[in-house]
């Protein structure tokens, strides 16, 4: 495939200006990553969302900046020409300035992210500030925000009523003027994101937040139904079934080996002409009974030998 140049905020920021859609998916390791960036994916979030999907917890809150930039890592060797952004995993940027930026650092240099994703609005406005006059992009993510699910009463749709509507609307313009270049919408009403897109100038990346976004973000796990089981959601779309397939495949593997099918003829490989010959010459051919046949000779030997002793 002819080799792609990754993104950046400059072109980022001019595809909203020309009506074209952006494209993002959450990857986690090389494999996944290398297979989004071959399917043109315009950018990959490694999200912490891989505490769900991928490390079995059943919340985003457990995972360390050493797993974000673990998997950033793998991620960035299997898209090198995507733009990729890291997660700023659980209370890493809610403390000192030099806390947040030695966890922003890490996940630059370290995890090779092109840019972070912080969740919050009004809140963390101070930091994503900080952490953009350093040079960093930030990518902001509002309305439902996992690392505060214990906060904001469980996965509930953000932005019903006005009120909400217009905090999410604060929250969204703090985030552009503190210089995040572009705001996830995750599980939010379709006319507050809508009216959230038209005002800022920055991109809106929905999940679950409607079709007036300027671009979608959807799991990995989810697009491929890379699960089991698998959870059905209702702003989600699966377009392929891989779970099927790799179940299925496994249990024809099992059933294989367990009746000899495998490996067959055309899985293994034959050594040179009179090897066996040779090596039944120097060890025997290993059959049990003549291993019973030539310990019961060198037997009858040993008593003669003792005999004529």
């Amino acid at each position: 495939m002819a080799a792609k140049r990754p993104l950046n905020v400059v072109k980022i920021r001019k595809m909203k200006e020309q009506k074209e859609r952006l494209t993002m998916i959450t990857a986690y390791d090389y494999p996944s990553a290398k297979l989004a960036e071959e399917a043109g994916i315009d950018m990959i979030l490694v999200g912490d969302s891989l505490g769900n999907v991928v490390l079995g917890y059943d919340s985003t809150i457990p995972v360390t900046l050493d797993d974000m930039v673990y998997h950033s890592r793998a991620t960035a060797r299997g898209a090198g020409n995507t733009f990729i952004v890291a997660d700023m995993p659980f209370m890493t940027y809610h403390g000192s300035t030099d806390e947040t930026l030695k966890g922003v650092r890490r996940l630059m240099q370290e995890g090779h992210a092109h840019a972070v994703k912080m969740e919050g609005g009004l809140e963390i406005a101070a930091a994503v500030k900080s952490i953009v006059q350093s040079g960093v992009p930030v990518l902001g993510h509002i309305g439902l925000t996992p690392q505060s699910v214990n906060t904001i009463g469980g996965y509930r749709v953000q932005g019903k009523d006005a009120a909400d509507a217009k905090r999410l609307m604060d929250e969204a313009k703090a985030l552009e003027a503190a210089g995040a270049f572009a705001i996830v919408l995750e599980l939010v009403a379709e006319e507050t994101a809508a009216a959230i897109s038209r005002e800022l100038s920055i991109p809106t990346i929905g999940i679950g937040a409607g079709r007036e976004c300027d671009g979608q973000v959807l799991v990995f796990h989810d697009v491929v139904k890379y699960a089991s089981p698998y959870m059905e959601k209702r702003f989600v779309k699966t377009f392929a079934d891989v779970g099927s397939q790799i179940r299925g495949g496994i249990e024809d593997y099992v059933n294989e080996v367990k009746s000899g099918a495998f490996p067959a003829e055309n899985h293994v490989f034959k050594a040179d002409e009179g090897v066996s010959e040779s090596l039944d010459s120097l060890y025997g051919s290993g059959r049990p009974e003549e291993a019973t046949q030539q310990n019961e000779s060198s037997a009858s030997d040993k008593k003669k030998v003792g005999a004529q002793a």
